[in-house]
């Protein structure tokens, strides 16, 4: 063997270990003769230990011993670092605000506290990472802090109960326990929380507030939090960080070799990330390292292939005994074979093929079954024996309920297509759908059923369903084989009143006339829904987008979501709030005791709305105009009620019958629910209008008597007993506080 070709071995084999060793070699994070690490947590540059291992003093970590003997990273002096991401993220412990009393209602200084963390300007709280939550019973918090532009940024959020009844794990809405996301570019954050009564009422299980911001996930909302959150002082919070305030197109030479700057997309400054097919830490000269793309089995792995790894990529080519074969279209390396070796290749082929097939079909096959029984738990689950065995007892009713299946229903909404949706509220979403025999129903997907009142809900279904009034929404069906039971209705197309009410391009298109109808036949529905309907129906949420116009613009009540089934036997109900501010009956909003009234209340807002335009409750307007229905009183008690009313109305010059209609919807808005008139006089007082425009020939000043006749009777005394005890009903959504402000549909 000659000299050169000793030579060539050796070179041949110094190089492959050179590339052995290199492979085994750890990329570096932190600056050469730098700490990287410190309680078992990574310190990578541009963060350091100590001078002159990290880029500036805010990057500067501080690698402490606490009380108990444990090592950790510390930022700021106070905060302690679980995790620094060369991604841009740190992970730190972030304190809960406490509100706590002891039980006579004195406040527990020694457990009661506000919550802040001030960073120097490169930390921003992510907004995509974290989550606002406030917990308790008797609570209210605030977030402060600051955006950029050191503009200042404020928000809360309140939770309320008055027992752990209702309460359901997991679920943070409002009941116990809210949450909020968080803006982009929020820094020095405040945190405080606070309480309504001192949890005078709530103290023997929940006698503290609290408020924290924490990383998604960390933290489940459950009973037990209520009281063991009092002895928890931290929570784990994420953090974004970036360099400096410039953007990339302002600075160069920024990041070492192999890597490219990215502007920050949580505030100000920049970051450095590896280019892709390079790996390690970009802010270091030479951080980013080649990575080997062939320790990856799935690159190159066809038949006959090698993989090459180059700088930053790959690729591949054919062994020995293959060659490229291009025919096809597709490189590929093909064995260079006798034809007998290829046709048994095709016949291993053909027979792994098939064991594939009837592997898959066998798959399916389980699957479906799965999926049968699925559907058929869900059935179970949501009463669906409950209402075959009821709908058996009414085979001679022509409107019952019809049982949908889901394959209709996905059929129908083409897999619930978001096109399709034509609505979202406060209880569920409805899509728009067509059924087999060309009927155009509205489907509601509704959010939540309470399980423990499954045989209640079914209750209900059957009383919608046979509901057969001209101007209340139709409810066909329902399907029981999801996890949350769909509602089936009648379409109706034309949109929803308060579309044309407040909507400016429709606004305008309906006439008194038209109004004073669509008014009517609403009182018309609601009386009967209060006093033909068995049992009683309390609709709950009355108002203007809850009632729906068809192509004539007749008006069809909605949504009865929010609704209750009264008891024959009773005139109140002992309920939690729910309704849409600027509509709820402020008695029930005091009290909890749910009567008609509160819907005779909701109307009258309605007929407002119908008579001035403007929307029932609006934070664009001032303090004074800002409840549309405070607002009207006090323009009728200073004599201005043309001032408020919408102008191309007045100009029709039915001004006694405005008038007329202003006081009855004066009497609805009453305080007192005893002394509101019932739905039944309302629409007996509305319909007498409607005559007396009809027959012109009436004078109201020379005529009082027949008019008097025409618009029925008012009766400002009409009571109802109040009863003292809460009752037990089922309520068809679950009794938990809703405020909607105005959720369409």
């Amino acid at each position: 063997m000659g000299f050169i070709e000793i030579l060539i071995q050796v070179t041949w084999v110094a190089v492959v270990l050179f590339e052995l060793t290199a492979a085994a070699v750890e990329f570096p994070i932190a600056l050469p003769n730098c700490t990287d690490s410190c309680g078992g947590v990574e310190i990578p540059y541009p963060f350091g230990l100590r001078e002159g291992c990290y880029l500036n003093h805010h990057f500067s970590v501080s690698c402490t011993t606490n009380s108990s003997g444990k090592t950790q990273p510390v930022i700021s002096d106070d905060f302690i670092i679980t995790n620094i991401s060369l991604q841009g993220q740190i992970d730190m412990s972030m304190y809960i605000a406490h509100d706590c009393y002891d039980e006579q209602g004195v406040l527990d200084d020694k457990n009661s506290n506000d919550a802040w963390l001030n960073l120097s300007g490169i930390f921003t709280v992510s907004n995509t990472q974290n989550k606002f939550v406030v917990v308790g019973c008797d609570t209210y918090a605030y977030l402060k802090g600051y955006q950029p532009y050191n503009e200042q940024y404020s928000t809360g959020c309140r939770s309320q109960c008055e027992s752990t009844r209702y309460i359901v794990n997991g679920s943070c809405s409002g009941v116990a326990c809210c949450e909020l996301d968080l803006p982009i570019g929020l820094r020095n954050i405040t945190i405080t929380s606070e309480s309504f009564n001192k949890h005078a009422e709530v103290w023997r299980f929940n006698p503290c507030s609290y408020a924290f911001i924490t990383r998604n996930g960390s933290f489940t909302f459950s009973v037990d939090a209520l009281r063991s959150l009092r002895d928890k002082k931290e929570m784990p919070m994420v953090f974004d960080w970036a360099i400096g305030k410039e953007r990339c197109k302002d600075v160069e030479n920024i990041c070492g070799g192999n890597s490219t700057c990215i502007d920050s997309d949580n505030g100000p400054g920049y970051r450095c990330e590896c280019k892709d097919g390079y790996h390690g830490n970009p802010y270091l000269p030479h951080g980013c390292q080649d990575i080997d793309e062939c320790e990856n089995h799935d690159n190159c792995k066809g038949s006959g292939e090698k993989c090459l790894n180059i700088l930053g990529n790959f690729t591949c080519s054919c062994i020995e005994g293959y060659h490229w074969d291009r025919s096809a279209g597709v490189d590929l390396c093909v064995i260079n074979q006798p034809l007998l070796q290829v046709k048994l290749f095709v016949g291993v082929g053909i027979s792994f093929i098939v064991v594939l097939v009837c592997s898959s079909w066998l798959y399916l096959i389980v699957k479906q079954r799965k999926l049968i029984k699925l559907k058929r738990r869900f059935f179970e689950q949501n009463g669906g024996l409950i209402l075959q065995q009821k709908l058996s007892k009414q085979e001679n009713s022509t409107a019952i309920a019809k049982i949908f299946t889901n394959e209709e229903l996905k059929k129908a909404t083409n897999n619930y297509d978001e096109t399709l949706i034509i609505g979202r509220g406060g209880f569920g979403t409805v899509y728009k759908g067509i059924l087999p025999d060309n009927r155009i129903v509205a489907i509601k997907k509704s959010k939540t059923v309470n399980e423990n009142q499954i045989e209640q809900f079914i209750n209900e279904i059957l009383v919608l369903s046979q509901i057969n009034h001209r101007n209340v929404v139709k409810l066909l069906g329902c399907c029981l084989e999801t996890q949350v039971p769909l509602l089936v209705y009648e379409f109706i197309p034309n949109g929803t009143l308060f579309e044309y009410i407040h909507h400016e391009s429709k606004a305008s298109t309906i006439s008194w006339e038209t109004r004073l109808r669509i008014a009517t036949e609403t009182a018309e529905a609601l009386s009967y829904l209060h006093f033909a309907a068995s049992p009683p129906i309390i609709h709950r949420d009355v108002k203007s987008s809850n009632i729906l116009l068809d192509g004539t613009h007749t008006a069809k009540v909605s949504d009865f979501g929010a609704s209750r089934l009264v008891p024959l036997d009773q005139t109140q109900l002992a309920t939690m709030v729910q309704g849409t501010l600027g509509y709820l009956d402020p008695e029930y909003m005091q009290t909890s005791q749910l009567t008609e009234k509160s819907d005779v209340y909701s109307f009258g807002v309605v007929l407002v709305e119908l008579l001035t335009g403007k929307k029932a409750l609006s934070f664009d307007r001032s303090e004074e105009e800002r409840s549309l229905a405070i607002y009207f009183i006090s323009t009728l008690k200073d004599n201005r009620l043309f001032e408020i009313l919408e102008k191309h109305i007045v100009k029709e010059g039915k001004a006694e019958q405005l008038k007329e209609v202003s006081n009855l919807s004066k009497r609805c808005l009453r305080l007192k629910g005893e002394d509101r008139p019932s739905m039944k006089e309302v629409a007996t007082e509305l319909e007498g209008l409607r005559k007396m425009e009809m027959h012109t020939w009436v004078n109201v000043d020379s005529n009082s008597e027949e008019t008097k006749f025409l618009l029925g009777e008012t009766s400002d005394s009409y009571k109802y007993n109040a009863c003292n005890k809460s009752t037990n009903v089922y309520d068809s959504v679950g009794d938990h506080v809703i405020f909607d402000l105005d959720d369409g549909r």
